[in-house]
């Protein structure tokens, strides 16, 4: 075996499981493996962002563009405190990528050294990182570095996704040893099925059901399984609604596609998912706000309503909603599974759901009357929706979109239709700001030759500004949409409806004039060497993002937006013990109504 350091056994791993990208930055803890990296610089590169929680929002991102994962480099303490918000993120929302950490010298724990995390436990950054990562690894000889590396790859990738740590004394980055890599020994990709009384059970509750929807999530798209569930969807006829994470999977132009469901979902998703007599659930999870904080009758009906829950997690089986049947099983090998019985069976195709489908269609035909007007309203600031609007109107069919935490977020959940999986990027279950801003960077290493835009809040882009000198740096074509509204506004909403209308602590104002206040945001990324635009009017808006993406460099553009429109609500979200409020265009809205 050739003799080798701990930081070229890392770096060759990492080269021959086909890992083209760290991202990371320096510190006196990870020097020990920069030269190991320069080595190999032409087959495994380097992108050094301006802070560590940048690095783990653009991995997260390159995965769920890929669906390969790459690694992140922080060094001792502070760095890698850093990257505690990135695997909490990645982690929620099922997204893999190696956060290799640096820690003090074994020799040197439980000594206080600079930047030790000593006081419980010498050297135990692990204990921190456990809670948001699969497996916290922490080799402590150099010799065990190859089988830490080999796991740490098998836990993110098998089953359902997820981060991983390595924690690495500084030692071992430097010391030698005859190592070799255990590169590519995973086993097949681990996809289960389920069994064929299982699928007999499902296709029996399917011809006894007369108001079937599917309900898909993150792990279809994890799955790949789009064109399996497209081909389920005809072949049934039913309806299907998808969490954020899911869209993209079946088409957004078929009218059996009803897009999101919960408070801010849409009235036919909504409607579909209180009045079905039969839920197909694959790889999707029931959390709060696509369940409208599981209050009966606002998106779902169970126990009254059947349930079958496919999920290659056997912890999300049950967790909120005890199903008819639970299947563990990954999604496009369950969906090409229930093709194929289906194929095989007489008498079960979409002819059992013909006046459920009119039925559905009936509340479409109600949801695009009442939100049809906004589409084209001419405001100054822009009127929410008709931004959404020109930009689904004027953004190619193969942009990757990365939403960040915001008010924003929820318009374009209920209102945006992807032509792809793979390609709106949300933080959904952690909802971390800076995600949307610093992933497009990562999701542009992912898909160089695709246009990348982020639509991103005032408040998240000021928390996250350097990635735009980032994008410079690394020629990183980039395009920002700053939804400028001068607040917090998902908060500050929140605050008027709960509170009525008080507000405190959730608008930009200057202190001393008391007038609305954010930084000149074209003008910053001009500073930073980009371009930089400023739209105040809805007619100015589709040309700004044609320019951005033909000068195929970084850009920002600096929306104002109406702060004081709030998306329509068509189900219900709870705090408690703040009571939920009623929808304000649900099930106990009479048909009609003027524009949102």
């Amino acid at each position: 075996m050739p003799t080798m350091n701990g930081g070229q056994l890392i770096t060759q791993h990492l080269v021959d499981e086909g890992v083209p990208y760290v991202f990371g930055v320096c510190g006196h803890g990870n020097v020990g493996i920069l030269d190991a990296l320069h080595e190999q610089r032409d087959r495994i590169r380097l992108i050094s962002p301006r802070h560590e929680q940048c690095a783990g929002h653009m991995a997260d991102a390159y995965f769920r563009v890929r669906h390969e994962p790459v690694a992140t480099l922080t060094s001792t303490g502070p760095g890698s405190a850093n990257i505690v918000m990135p695997l909490a993120t990645a982690l929620s929302d099922s997204s893999a990528f190696l956060a290799i950490t640096a820690n003090v010298p074994s020799t040197q724990q439980n000594r206080a050294p600079f930047q030790e995390l000593y006081a419980h436990n010498q050297a135990d950054f692990s204990s921190v990182l456990k809670p948001v990562v699969k497996r916290a690894f922490q080799p402590s000889r150099v010799e065990m570095l190859p089988l830490a590396m080999r796991q740490a790859f098998d836990t993110m990738l098998i089953g359902r996704p997820g981060p991983v740590n390595i924690d690495v004394p500084y030692n071992l980055f430097q010391e030698q040893a005859e190592l070799r890599t255990q590169a590519g020994q995973r086993n097949g990709s681990h996809r289960p099925g389920a069994s064929d009384e299982d699928l007999a059970q499902v296709v029996e509750l399917l011809r006894q059901a007369r108001r079937p929807v599917m309900f898909i999530g993150h792990g279809a798209t994890l799955s790949e399984a789009g064109e399996d569930l497209a081909a389920l969807q005809q072949r049934l006829g039913i309806p299907v609604i998808t969490s954020p994470n899911g869209m993209g999977c079946v088409p957004s132009g078929d009218p059996l596609t009803l897009g999101f469901i919960g408070r801010n979902g849409t009235y036919p998703a909504n409607e579909a998912g209180r009045q079905a007599d039969l839920v197909l659930a694959i790889g999707a999870r029931f959390d709060d706000r696509s369940s409208s904080s599981w209050i009966p009758g606002y998106s779902w009906n169970f126990p009254a309503t059947r349930l079958v829950h496919v999920d290659i997690d056997p912890q999300e089986l049950g967790r909120n909603y005890p199903p008819t049947l639970g299947l563990i099983a990954d999604a496009r090998t369950f969906a090409r599974q229930l093709l194929r019985r289906l194929h095989a069976e007489d008498g079960l195709d979409a002819t059992p759901y013909a006046a459920w489908r009119e039925q559905v269609a009936g509340w479409s035909a109600q949801w695009e009357a009442y939100v049809a007007p906004s589409r084209e309203a001419s405001a100054q600031p822009l009127h929410p929706m008709s931004v959404v609007a020109t930009a689904q109107k004027v953004l190619p069919e193969d942009v990757v979109l990365c939403l960040d935490s915001g008010v924003h977020h929820n318009w374009f959940m209920q209102f945006w239709k992807p032509a792809r999986a793979q390609s709106m990027l949300n933080s959904w279950g952690y909802s971390s700001m800076g995600f949307g801003v610093c992933g497009v960077l990562g999701a542009q290493l992912a898909a160089p030759e695709r246009p990348c835009v982020a639509v991103v809040g005032d408040g998240g882009f000021t928390m996250t500004p350097y990635v735009v000198a980032t994008a410079v740096e690394y020629q990183l074509p980039c395009v920002w949409v700053v939804w400028n509204n001068f607040a917090w506004g998902a908060i500050r909403d929140l605050q008027y409806g709960l509170f009525e209308g008080r507000e405190i602590g959730t608008a930009f104002y200057h202190g001393d004039t008391g007038e609305r206040y954010n930084p000149d945001f074209a003008a910053w990324a001009r500073a930073c060497g980009a371009e930089g635009m400023t739209v105040q009017r809805l007619a100015d808006l589709g040309p700004a993002i044609e320019r951005a993406l033909a000068l195929r460099r970084p850009c920002v553009i600096d929306v104002f937006v109406d702060g004081d429109i709030r998306p329509p609500s068509t189900g219900t979200w709870q705090l408690p013990p703040i009571p939920y409020r009623e929808p304000v265009y649900g099930a106990r809205h009479l048909a009609g109504g003027g524009p949102v």
